[in-house]
């Protein structure tokens, strides 16, 4: 079983992965914790980081390549912006989650201890650079939804309905 969930900053694509990996007993990976852990040796935001990863490709190498390892080694959820792409070849269950800007801008003030108005100024700065970053690179469309098995809108759905509802969609597609 290899589910990868990918989404923008603040969509809930974390919270979910790391339930459904709990609920399945998968592992869980994180391109997220990745970048952020490697951006905390560099001394750096994330906004730093994301506009320094744009002139050293060699780190979104280094992340990508972990996850193609990860999904063959099996019985995962990627929790990563690219993870439905570089996954693809051992046909992983696709999970695009999305959320209204100002929602995200919300959950990533919280999570970051950030105002509202940094939040947002972060997401879109990460979303724009990422969308021309991995279109460069891969020459792919960042979060096109045609590439996915599902898309799921968090904005008006609770965390726990949300949960429950991708969970449903694990069990229905691993039935078949």
């Amino acid at each position: 079983m290899i589910i990868a969930i990918s989404g923008p900053h603040g969509s809930g694509k974390s919270t979910i992965a790391k339930a459904i990996a709990k609920e399945f007993g998968l592992r869980y990976i994180s391109a997220g914790e990745l970048f952020r852990a490697m951006a905390k040796e560099r001394g750096m935001s994330l906004v730093d980081f994301t506009k320094y990863v744009e002139n050293h490709p060699s780190i979104d190498e280094e992340i990508d390549k972990r996850t193609v390892e990860e999904a063959a080694k099996g019985n995962v959820v990627i929790d990563a912006q690219l993870g439905y792409w570089f996954a693809r070849k051992y046909n992983p269950l696709c999970i695009l989650v999305i959320a209204d800007k100002g929602v995200r801008a919300k959950r990533v003030s919280e999570r970051e201890n950030v105002s509202i108005e940094e939040a947002l100024k972060e997401i879109e700065i990460r979303d724009h650079n990422e969308k021309e970053r991995f279109k460069r690179l891969y020459n792919v469309d960042l979060w096109n939804i045609y590439d996915f098995h599902f898309v799921i809108n968090t904005s008006k759905i609770s965390k726990e309905k949300t949960i429950e509802i991708v969970k449903e969609i694990v069990k229905k597609f691993y039935e078949r």
